[in-house]
């Protein structure tokens, strides 16, 4: 046999491994797949189609009915309604159900039936004074289905035709006018007349507005050129008639389980509900007829509504320019947020103004007495007050821009004073009433404290911040400072329970997010939290306020059950003791806190240590170029090896090395000589206040190009001997010691700056003229070194007069430019290089007044006989040689100005450790000098290795000889003069 076939025909082969078989089946499939979804797409095509052509027939059909029974109504009633009377608004008529089936608001030959339908109504009702027998006859009660329909039909026609109107109605409706024949007027008052309280169909007319969206169209309506007006007659025909009032009630007993439907994402049901509510209520709340039960179901909506809404962010360039935060502070938005429509927004901030907080507390704490009585128990209408105000203003601080709510909180209302009251009397009865659970929206269970502290606490901070140490401490305002005590026992004994004794549940409750609804999720948590958050805040101020000036011991701010168990967790984190070390250390007394902050730095040091990590680095230092060649090795130096030993040689100025080993004490004189020479005023980094206190200088930059790089060399070489516990005797302004802190500072802090300028703001801010007439503007003007510069305190400043209404963010302005603003970045970089060493959380257990002593050590701790007991001897000295006895005798009898000089001649400072001289690094020792006790020894003044903590002392014979030498050697090295 032969082959027949086609030699070029090459079998095909499928790389893949599957069969032409397979290959020809996966084909198969794919193109039924494709066919089916053809004759799907084909199907639905013209199902679509046949829809459309249903509804387009449909709409022509209702089209040609509307026509039809439009020309058979002008037919019967007449096109202008000239043959309806009385009997047309019965059961038995064709009337109102043949308008209702055609009526359309944009056609003008409707709208005016509409309209001429609405003053027939309100005419007849004033003549037979009458509604329910004008609409179902003889018998409501079997006409009542039908009634009800068409009563409701109506009423939302009437709000639906001056929606589609408004803009041809706006005129009239920002207008206040009692022409009752205007026609936003008719509409509207057939609304408030169909919608009557006291009418059979009122809640199931006003249940069918809810459901139809009429808050949603209310909202446009109210809108409509509000911008150029200030009133509108909406507002004041629902301000009438005592409607507000009751449909306020109303809301208040079932707005928790109704809510209107949602427009759209960014305008929610319950955000239009609230725009409208308090458009209205503002109106209604101005008359003189307000009742306290309208105010108490007002705030009680408001809460609700307020509660579910986003926070509203501020728009206010003073307050933005005066709250600027760190990067690192900034709040980072949620993954979910939502985002109302900006018209809303601004509707619901802007009606939320100060007029309608000062009605709104008025009306409330209206009948409440401003002086405290604990005779007399808590009324039932006090309490009321107290917890309608309270559970609004809470919700609102969390939603709404808080800058301008709380200056008329906290100085155009009695909210302080009244909330204090309440207080201290329930504190002194030992009896917090549960504030009412439809008010305050919290269980009933909840302690009575909590809910006022929550409102009280961010209020009386703010007037804190404003009012000057002569208001405070002298004038006794805010509150008395007997009451002020009172007030720091109420906050102790409150965070105590909330961090220790009932903690929250566990979460970074330091980094507390402020601007989230505090009711979303649990309530009862997320108020405790805020509480705590707020009490630690006022409590550290309060405690501030005393370190100016103490009226109140420190023992008042301290817990009871700090303990040696609370030492030990205090320095584990995540325990409650650690929690209350960050977010309240106040509450620890003052040397527990101490004793910590040194484990904790001996557990870096020893747990480094026994890694190897700790390197030994040596330092050659020129003593007339102590500050330059200091810079320059230590800058060299990474983080780990700054914490490791640093030895020191000196070379003097031949340029030869001098004698000496460095087992501390070098090193120790080095930081002396160091310290002195860069915190100098003269070298011009730091100036001084009239108090001789240390701050950075603003014109550090004009002085030194790299003044930058040394501030961040400063903090570094003050946490290194902090680091080492060596003290070194620098007084720091107290406003710079905050930026150790990230803390900023306020108005009364400037006095420790400049004391003239903090008078001219009190003198500002008291002044009782127009401060227009002054001519000032936000600018403020530098001088340094004789160059003068103008600085705008805000965008657009140098335009921008100050006047009565902004006199106070002005304060505030210039207090944040020069104690905050001015000194940023040398007080950045000081910090940066500071905790390098020593972490925040370390140095935040401190106030301003603490860490000044962290640094320099106590007068108090400068106790003899506690040096005496830990003192250590050489050369032949002991603690009980007749030396050594006449010595502490001497040292003793000398005063402490003296004492501090010799303490300063010894060891460089002159204070002693915080803890006392157990914790003196190296330990004090007393040496005898020279060998035998011959005259050439007994000549000799007592020697100091300086900064070493060593006395070499001579083995005088006498008390007087030894406190004469003593004397001339510590005296002469304080740099008195002894001729």
């Amino acid at each position: 046999m032969y082959f027949s076939g086609d030699p070029s025909t090459r079998k095909r082969v499928d790389l893949g491994g599957r069969s032409s078989k397979e290959r020809d089946r996966q084909k198969l499939l794919e193109q039924t797949r494709l066919e089916r979804n053809r004759r799907l797409w084909v199907k639905q095509q013209n199902a679509s189609a046949l829809i459309i052509q249903k509804w387009f027939r449909g709409r022509k059909a209702v089209e040609a009915e509307h026509s039809r029974v439009r020309e058979q109504f002008y037919g019967t009633y007449g096109k202008h309604c000239q043959n309806v009377d009385r009997h047309s608004f019965g059961p038995d008529s064709e009337f109102l159900r043949q308008l209702l089936f055609f009526f359309n608001a944009q056609n003008n030959d409707d709208f005016t039936i509409l309209v001429e339908t609405c003053r027939l109504l309100l005419q007849n009702v004033r003549d037979s004074g009458d509604i329910v027998s004008l609409f179902a006859g003889v018998n409501y009660s079997t006409k009542h289905a039908l009634v009800g329909y068409r009563v409701k039909q109506l009423a939302l026609t009437c709000i639906w035709a001056i929606y589609q109107n408004r803009k041809q109605l706006k005129d009239q409706l920002v207008t206040v006018s009692r022409d009752s024949s205007l026609t936003a007027t008719l509409l509207l008052e057939a609304v408030v007349l169909l919608i009557d309280p006291k009418l059979p169909w009122a809640c199931k007319v006003v249940g069918y507005l809810l459901q139809k969206n009429a808050f949603a169209l209310f909202r446009e309506i109210v809108l409509t050129g509000k911008e150029n007006t200030r009133t509108s007659i909406l507002k004041e025909i629902f301000a009438t008639q005592g409607l507000s009032q009751h449909y306020i009630h109303q809301m208040a007993q079932c707005v928790r389980n109704v809510l209107p439907n949602d427009v759209s994402v960014e305008c929610p049901g319950y955000a239009c509900l609230l725009g409208n509510t308090v458009e209205t209520a503002g109106a209604a709340l101005s008359h003189a007829n307000c009742s306290f039960e309208m105010a108490i179901d007002l705030a009680a909506v408001t809460t609700f509504l307020l509660q579910a809404l986003p926070p509203i962010k501020s728009s206010s360039p003073e307050i933005r320019q005066s709250s600027t935060m760190d990067e690192d502070d900034m709040a980072l938005p949620d993954e979910m947020e939502i985002v109302l429509n900006k018209d809303l927004e601004q509707q619901i901030a802007h009606a939320m103004h100060s007029r309608f907080l000062l009605q709104l507390t008025s009306v409330l704490f209206g009948g409440i007495s401003r002086v405290s009585n604990s005779n007399h128990g808590l009324d039932d209408k006090e309490v009321r007050a107290i917890g309608a105000a309270c559970g609004f203003l809470h919700v609102a601080f969390n939603t709404l821009p808080v800058e301008r709510m709380m200056t008329v909180l906290a100085f155009r209302t009695e909210l302080v004073q009244v909330l204090w009251n309440f207080m201290k009397q329930c504190n002194e009865n030992k009896k917090w009433p549960s504030l009412p659970e439809q008010l305050s929206y919290l269980p009933g269970d909840v302690p009575g404290w909590l809910l006022p502290l929550a409102v009280f606490c961010p209020v009386y901070k703010y007037m804190l911040m404003l009012v000057g140490n002569e208001e405070f401490y002298e004038q006794e305002k805010p509150l008395s400072l007997k009451d002020v005590r009172c007030l720091i026992v109420i906050l102790r004994q409150a965070l105590w329970h909330l961090l220790w004794v009932n903690p929250v549940s566990h979460s970074n409750s330091v980094k507390l997010v402020k601007n989230t609804s505090p009711y979303n999720g649990n309530p009862v948590e997320s108020i405790k939290q805020r509480v705590s958050l707020v009490a630690s805040e006022l409590l550290s101020q309060l405690q501030d306020w005393n370190n100016r000036q103490q009226f109140a011991p420190p023992s008042d701010f301290h817990a009871d059950g700090v303990d040696d168990s609370f030492i030990s967790q205090a320095i584990i984190d995540g325990t409650k003791a650690n929690d209350i070390m960050k977010q309240a250390p106040f509450l620890v007394p003052f040397t527990t806190r101490v004793k910590i902050f040194n484990s904790q730095l001996l557990a870096i040091r020893q747990r480094q240590g026994s890694h190897g990590v700790f390197t030994r680095n040596r330092f050659r230092i020129r003593r007339d170029h102590i500050l330059e060649d200091a810079y320059n090795q230590m800058s060299a130096l990474s983080e780990e090896d700054l914490r490791g030993l640093i030895r020191v040689s000196f070379i003097n100025e031949f340029g030869v090395e001098e004698a000496g080993i460095d087992g501390g004490g070098i090193f120790k004189d080095f930081m002396e000589n160091i310290t002195r020479a860069a915190f100098d005023v003269q070298y011009g980094l730091f100036k001084e206040t009239s108090d001789h206190l240390l701050y950075p200088n603003p014109g550090s930059g004009m002085i030194h190009e790299q003044h930058l790089q040394f501030f961040h060399f400063l903090g570094t070489l003050l946490a290194k001997a902090m680091f080492e516990g060596i003290l070194v005797d620098i007084p720091f302004a107290t406003f710079f010691l905050s930026k150790l802190k990230q803390k900023y500072n306020y108005l009364n802090d400037l006095p420790s700056l400049d004391q003239e300028l903090y008078r001219h703001l009190i003198f500002l801010k008291r002044y009782q003229g127009d401060i227009s007439d002054l001519e000032l503007y936000f600018v403020i003007v530098n001088n340094e070194y004789g160059e003068q510069t103008e600085e705008e305190l805000l965008p657009g400043g140098r335009n921008q007069r100050v006047t009565n209404d902004n006199v106070i963010p002005f304060t505030h302005l210039v207090s944040n430019y020069r104690l905050n603003y001015q000194i940023r970045l040398q007080s950045s970089y000081f910090m940066r290089g500071f905790q390098q060493l020593i972490k925040k959380e370390w140095i935040d257990m401190f106030n301003e007044h603490e860490l000044q002593l962290l640094i320099s050590g106590s007068l108090d701790s400068l106790d003899i006989d506690d040096l005496r007991l830990h003192t250590n001897y050489a050369g032949g000295y002991h603690s009980e040689h007749f030396v050594i006895e006449m010595f502490w005798e001497v040292l003793k009898g000398f005063s402490l100005e003296n004492q501090k000089n010799f303490l300063k001649f010894v060891t460089g400072c002159s204070r002693g450790p915080l803890l006392g001289f157990k914790y003196l690094e190296p330990v004090f020792c007393i040496q005898r000098a020279g060998g035998t006790a011959s005259e050439e020894a007994l000549d000799r003044l007592p020697t100091s290795a300086t900064c070493m903590n060593l006395l070499k002392l001579p083995p005088y014979r006498s008390k007087e000889q030894l406190a004469t030498k003593l004397l001339y050697s510590i005296n002469a090295d304080a740099g008195f003069d002894l001729s």
